[in-house]
């Protein structure tokens, strides 16, 4: 087993396998060729059978789950597709949020600011994202919150532009965030900590977790 695999591996079994991606990874690999080091990758040098079902953005650390097998991609693929996945992050985010809430407004590429997103509310595919205010503390003198994330959607940087929209972008953003919030983290501060799904063969509830960094 790679040393990859020994420090991020959360579970597997013939069908998939669940690791713990680092902030800063990519998920799969970008168009140039400084970014071919990515988790999939990585995963390939020890596995050949690795198949991708999700992904997470490269600032994101958290729970990521790869298939060993067609019907393990199939299956787990179709889940997400149907949102008969549960998804659970935390993130810690500027200013005093009180109480919880629901973000239900689309979000969308914007083609004149790449690779930044927007919310768009004309747009006819939704983006829901359920938001709980867990704790309050200070960051060199700032009030932030820790919030805890239901995405029922799962859109490209939703979770990221929906705390933008609220008013509290998530600390340590470089997209989404101003230049002083940037700096009061040394990296993005979401974390997807907890994910849910069925067992591609057996159909048994499976449920993994990730202890939170920040």
């Amino acid at each position: 087993m790679s040393n990859f695999l020994k420090e991020h591996l959360i579970h597997r079994d013939d069908d998939f396998m669940v690791i713990q991606k680092p902030a800063g990874l990519l998920s799969v690999p970008g168009k140039t060729p400084d970014l071919q080091d990515c988790a999939i990758n990585r995963l390939l040098q020890e596995e050949p059978r690795t198949l991708l079902i999700h992904r997470l953005d490269r600032d994101t650390s958290g729970i990521l789950v790869f298939a060993l097998s067609k019907i393990g991609q199939k299956s787990i693929s179709r889940q997400f597709q149907e949102r008969q996945t549960s998804k659970t992050y935390q993130a810690i985010v500027a200013g005093d949020l009180q109480g919880e809430g629901t973000v239900d407004i689309p979000v969308i590429y914007d083609p004149s600011r790449p690779p930044l997103h927007m919310v768009d509310a004309t747009h006819d595919k939704p983006a829901i994202t359920h938001w709980e205010a867990v704790e309050h503390f200070e960051i060199d003198g700032h009030v932030v919150t820790r919030v805890k994330l239901t995405p029922i959607t799962g859109r490209a940087h939703q979770l990221r532009v929906h705390m933008q929209y609220l008013g509290h972008p998530i600390v340590g953003d470089t997209l989404y965030a101003t230049p002083d919030q940037q700096q009061w983290m040394p990296r993005l501060c979401l974390h997807a900590e907890r994910l849910g799904f069925s067992h591609p063969t057996t159909g048994k509830a499976m449920e993994f977790h990730s202890p939170v960094p920040f």
